[in-house]
């Protein structure tokens, strides 16, 4: 074969480089195309019958010489790149992705900035019993030169029989206390038709695991101009997680709080299993400040210490912990309560953590 046939023959190759690569950027783009029609119909990006059947159909066209295997290995890997490329689309189409909003989202909760590179701390009662219960622990966290408050006063529970809260006159009585000790309230809310009542007592609205995707009250949430801490599902993915916080933004509420929680797993060590990696992966997928709860993630309280010092050192925003001035007599999750004793060892240590990490 003489030098001029070889040149000749890669120049055939280079070209045919050329037509390979514009066809699979071309390829590309319908796939994007069709990526969009299914997400604008709910329908799943990957589907595999489709994907088994133009493999049968190329297996049946290819007449050599490259084996069928090589071929199908090939395309495996044109098709795996498009269904990455209609996820990378999707993700740069959510509201609250961090490639929509390089930039991080801070929180302003009357002045509470969260977010901001300093953690920020939310203690209270699991419940709302009285105005002196929560008046007594209003009074501890302010003694501390905390802001935050947290109480249930509508409170899901898994059996009926169980305390339910106060509801409405629980919001007053936080309101109330929140006044007096110039604090800030976060009280979950169960229901899209007191959304509206309750923006009126509360500071930050709490959607809890379990209506983490109760879509009618994050819309509800999501219509105001109030600030949303949404804890993670019991079960939920990241990913539901991250479309649940989707729902609120795309309502035209961006102040937005991701609390995880702990997920259920067959582990019975705890109540349930804190996913602290779920905290940095949420941190780069998503521009939003990102809380962990360590009462309900262990419901132990001999965890809440060393779980709040690993959450702030793996990148945490926030920690959120129950107090109670008598965890024995509490109506609700009386044995992952701290008591103010312990609230202030706590509270000593996890300061220390604190300026340890320069956090």
């Amino acid at each position: 074969m003489s030098q001029q046939t070889l040149e000749q023959l890669r120049a055939q190759v280079d070209e045919m480089n050329q037509q390979l690569l514009e066809l699979i950027n071309k390829r590309a783009t319908v796939v994007q195309e069709i990526g969009k029609i299914k997400e604008k119909h709910g329908g799943n990006r990957y589907d595999p019958v489709r994907e088994r059947g133009m493999l049968d159909k190329i297996k049946q066209l290819n007449d050599g010489p490259f084996e069928d295997s090589t071929i199908l290995h090939i395309f495996k890997e044109i098709f795996k790149a498009g269904v990455e490329l209609q996820s990378d689309d999707h993700q740069k189409a959510l509201l609250v992705s961090r490639k929509k909003q390089p930039t991080d989202t801070i929180v302003n909760v009357n002045g509470e900035q969260i977010g901001n590179g300093t953690p920020t701390f939310i203690f209270g009662p699991c419940a709302v019993e009285s105005y002196d219960q929560v008046a007594a622990v209003a009074k501890e966290i302010k003694a501390k030169g905390l802001t935050m408050l947290r109480g249930g006063a509508y409170k899901p529970r898994t059996s009926p029989y169980d305390f339910q809260g106060l509801g409405l006159d629980g919001l007053k009585i936080l309101k109330q206390v929140a006044d007096e000790y110039d604090l800030r309230v976060v009280s979950e809310i169960v229901n899209p038709a007191d959304i509206e009542t309750a923006v009126d007592y509360v500071d930050v609205i709490q959607i809890g695991a379990r209506n983490m995707q109760n879509f009618e009250l994050l819309k509800a949430a999501g219509s105001v101009n109030k600030p949303v801490l949404l804890k993670r599902g019991l079960a939920a993915t990241i990913e539901e997680f991250i479309n649940a916080a989707e729902y609120i933004m795309s309502r035209g509420n961006g102040q937005i709080i991701l609390c995880e929680r702990g997920i259920r797993t067959y582990e019975k060590a705890t109540r349930n299993t804190l996913d602290i990696s779920a905290v940095p992966i949420l941190k780069k997928e998503t521009h939003l400040p990102v809380f962990v709860d360590v009462t309900h993630s262990t419901g132990r309280r001999d965890l809440l210490l060393p779980t709040a010092k690993a959450a702030l050192a793996i990148g945490a925003d926030g920690v959120m912990a129950e107090v109670h001035p008598d965890p024995a007599v509490a109506l609700s999750d009386s044995a992952q309560q701290m008591d103010f004793n312990q609230f202030d060892d706590f509270y000593e240590q996890i300061m220390k953590t604190v300026k340890a990490y320069q956090l």
